[in-house]
């Protein structure tokens, strides 16, 4: 790899490790609805300027139905729910849950015939699922049912998002995509999230979140994952998926004092461990997909 591919290598793993942090700092005075758009505003009047100047809305026009499908399960409602998440538990144990995002995607390409389980796959999917087994059962009280059950429904919107990409928008431009998907997610939450948006001035600590998530974490971070593709290719840029939860973790210890118990260590490993079992492709599987069709990293939030 040449060292600007290892740049935008170290950098995606540290950018998306960091918004589990600011989400944790900004639902502490905003409202999931209130956070998501604003994020997706102001990353969407970054983002669409540049897309259409490229000419990469207007071919978006006649696959308008998978697009909308692509935002609701990447974007408008993933985005929302980790929101919620936050509120309840701490930004590091919710990174290392949305972490097994790759394992759902494995057994959706099984299902759906798009890639086949051997031995070492299925082995891997177990592994990952004693990890999110350790981590529910060891870190997570009887109170926080609702923000496990949230957390599925994130992890199986980010699986099949790649699958919508596959299948309706094979062609699309990538950039194209986002910048739609994240307006279309900020028309959305307009209603609601103007209604809950506090009437007081926000804490400074509050604005910074939301600038890094919106600029940072998500307008920047997907110019420069392109770049990543463009560098190394649609599969080995995946990689950075591993990273991002480690990073968050640190994060959140460091800077929100939270705990790092020894069933947070064991289900990380366990969880990262399974995923590159159940996600590295199997002998004579099809070959890669194009760079659109490759699934973005997990833990993209």
């Amino acid at each position: 790899m040449s060292k600007r591919g290892w740049l935008l290598f170290a950098a995606m793993g540290l950018i998306w490790g960091v918004p589990y942090l600011f989400i944790k700092v900004a639902v502490g005075t905003l409202t999931p609805a209130s956070l998501v758009l604003a994020r997706t505003a102001l990353a969407a009047a970054l983002l669409l300027p540049i897309a259409g100047a490229r000419g990469e809305l207007r071919p978006l026009l006649r696959h308008w139905r998978p697009l909308l499908a692509f935002t609701a399960v990447e974007l408008a409602v993933p985005w929302f729910l980790l929101s919620d998440v936050e509120r309840r538990l701490s930004s590091s144990l919710t990174g290392l849950l949305v972490a097994a995002v790759p394992l759902v995607g494995a057994v959706l390409g099984w299902f759906t015939g798009a890639d086949r389980l051997d031995r070492r796959r299925v082995l891997g999917l177990g592994i990952g699922l004693a990890g999110v087994a350790a981590l529910a059962g060891l870190d997570l009280g009887a109170g926080n049912a609702w923000a496990l059950a949230e957390l599925c429904i994130v992890a199986v919107g980010y699986a099949l998002g790649p699958f919508i990409l596959v299948r309706g928008l094979p062609d699309a431009p990538r950039l194209g995509v986002i910048s739609a998907a994240l307006g279309l997610t900020a028309l959305a939450y307009l209603p609601a999230g103007l209604v809950q948006f506090p009437r007081h001035a926000l804490p400074a600590r509050v604005v910074v979140a939301v600038a890094v998530l919106a600029l940072l974490c998500t307008a920047i971070a997907f110019l420069l994952f392109y770049a990543l593709i463009d560098e190394v290719g649609p599969v080995r840029s995946t990689v950075v998926t591993y990273l991002n939860p480690a990073v968050a973790v640190v994060l959140g210890v460091v800077f929100l004092r939270e705990a790092l118990t020894w069933s947070i260590a064991l289900g990380f490993a366990l969880i990262l461990g399974g995923s590159v079992l159940a996600t590295r492709r199997s002998r004579g599987a099809a070959p890669a997909r194009p760079a659109l069709a490759e699934p973005l990293p997990a833990a993209r939030t």
